[in-house]
């Protein structure tokens, strides 16, 4: 099954296996391919449309060969489907989102809380390692795909945005 953020996937070059590799491109890579060609007749055909891909900001990172890999490969494609579909009306972008609050990491959060005693918001400060200091909730990533699937977002297509607090001390151009 798939797994957020390469989740207990190795991250060490010697224990990446092709195997390891291959099974992130399967699912997201193939995963964000098969889905757009799905629906690109249906937008084509309509002279409108958005297609958003959900990746990560372990593609602007070195902390896994599988995950920088997968989240990298997700840009590509996006970038190559936003040249050939712009055409057509159809904006194309990926989001990459950082540390996010959702409810897996809230329940995982709230286990370590009662096995050591932490307050979850202690230990969801530990883990916010971006320029806002705290994490970014599912909810306001939502609101950036919501803005990018809306029709004002006309200027935007091909690139990443970033929706992670900010990488302190990287600058992106």
């Amino acid at each position: 099954p798939a797994t957020p953020g390469s989740a207990n996937k190795p991250t060490d070059f010697a224990a990446t296996t092709d195997d390891v590799v291959r099974n992130e491109v399967e699912i997201k890579v193939l995963g964000c391919l098969r889905t757009a060609r799905a629906v690109a007749p249906y937008l084509i055909e309509q002279g409108w449309g958005r297609i958003i891909n959900i990746s990560g900001l372990g593609a602007r990172s070195a902390n896994s060969i599988a995950q920088t890999v997968r989240n990298v490969s997700v840009a590509a494609v996006t970038k190559n489907l936003a040249d050939e579909l712009g055409p057509h009306g159809i904006n194309v972008t990926v989001v990459h989102p950082g540390r996010t609050r959702t409810e897996r990491l809230a329940a995982r959060l709230a286990e370590e809380s009662a096995e050591t005693g932490t307050p979850i918001a202690e230990l969801e400060q530990q883990i916010a390692k971006n320029s806002v200091n705290r994490l970014i909730d599912a909810s306001e990533v939502a609101d950036v795909v919501a803005f990018l699937a809306s029709p004002r977002s006309i200027g935007i297509t091909g690139d990443a945005i970033a929706v992670g607090g900010g990488v302190p001390g990287a600058v992106y151009y």
